[in-house]
């Protein structure tokens, strides 16, 4: 039987930046729409925060779980997997993930009630969007679509969602935000990917990594680290303050040392965790650029 610890390595902590970047940003556009923070709903985008921490917790174990099956994570590089590791029953793993998109779901009904019921529909795609990654007989993160995925999902879904529910709108700060936060997040996981192009070649998983290569694959994550410095500029003409965004480009800049300087395998682990933290620094500073703004 796994122990909390293992437990709490297999829910992959280093993931958690991926969901709490974008209720800040979300949160940092709506108070940049409406006249004051005593306008906004603070409690409706902590639902939100707890909506996108029960996913992407819900969607680590769940390819935990889906991967462990499939033998994909039988010799893996990178954190702790519960079911490829034996620590954990398949089936403790998938009630485990089940779980936390019970708690997704339940506030998300909560947030649709009080807002608006087309959100449900919104939340059945992004629960289904998390088991389907890997799980199902074609699962599309074995496709090659993971980073499309992602950039939806923690992208656009969640911003501009946390920014609908927290001020009953959405604007062109907010999709700028969307953008950038999603990029980030895309980034994430191509590094991933890029770290595990050998194993997944090996077992068949056919991620964009896999199908861009290798070379390709770290110009890409330069790139979409590149993005939200440039949004840093853009957001300009709603406050100047948006240029505080750029204090994420050191960290940035660590994050694509091994990825340019062509480290492979362990190596690369650091490029993960720099750049959610790259990622969690933007989103405050930009944040708070804008609520200043």
């Amino acid at each position: 039987m796994a122990t909390a610890q293992q437990w709490i390595q297999g829910a992959r902590p280093h993931t958690l930046p991926n969901a709490i970047s974008p209720v800040v940003a979300g949160f940092g556009a709506a108070a940049h729409a409406v006249p004051g923070t005593g306008d906004l709903s603070w409690w409706r985008a902590a639902l939100a925060l707890a909506v996108a921490l029960a996913l992407i917790i819900g969607v680590n174990y769940a390819n935990d779980y889906s991967d462990g099956i499939r033998g994909t994570d039988d010799d893996r590089v990178g954190p702790m997997r519960l079911v490829g590791s034996g620590a954990a029953a398949p089936a403790a793993v998938r009630r485990a993930a089940f779980l936390c998109f019970g708690i997704a779901a339940v506030c998300g009904l909560v947030l649709a009630v009080s807002t608006a019921w087309w959100l449900v529909a919104v939340g059945v795609v992004c629960i289904a969007g998390a088991w389907f990654y890997t799980g199902g007989s074609s699962p599309y993160g074995y496709l090659g679509f993971g980073e499309i995925a992602v950039f939806v999902f923690f992208g656009l879904v969640a911003v501009l969602g946390t920014q609908f529910v927290t001020a009953d709108t959405v604007d062109w700060v907010g999709l700028l935000c969307a953008v950038a936060v999603g990029c980030f997040s895309s980034a994430v996981l191509v590094v991933n990917n890029l770290r595990d192009i050998p194993s997944d070649t090996e077992s068949g998983k056919i991620t964009l990594a896999v199908r861009l290569g290798d070379a390709r694959t770290r110009v890409l994550f330069g790139a979409l680290l590149a993005v939200p410095l440039i949004v840093s500029v853009v957001l300009i003409p709603a406050t100047w303050w948006a240029l505080i965004g750029l204090l994420a480009a050191p960290l940035a800049w660590v994050a694509a040392g091994p990825v340019r300087t062509g480290a492979i395998g362990p190596a690369l682990i650091v490029s993960l965790a720099t750049t959610g933290r790259a990622m969690l620094l933007w989103s405050v500073a930009t944040a708070c650029a804008l609520a200043v703004g």
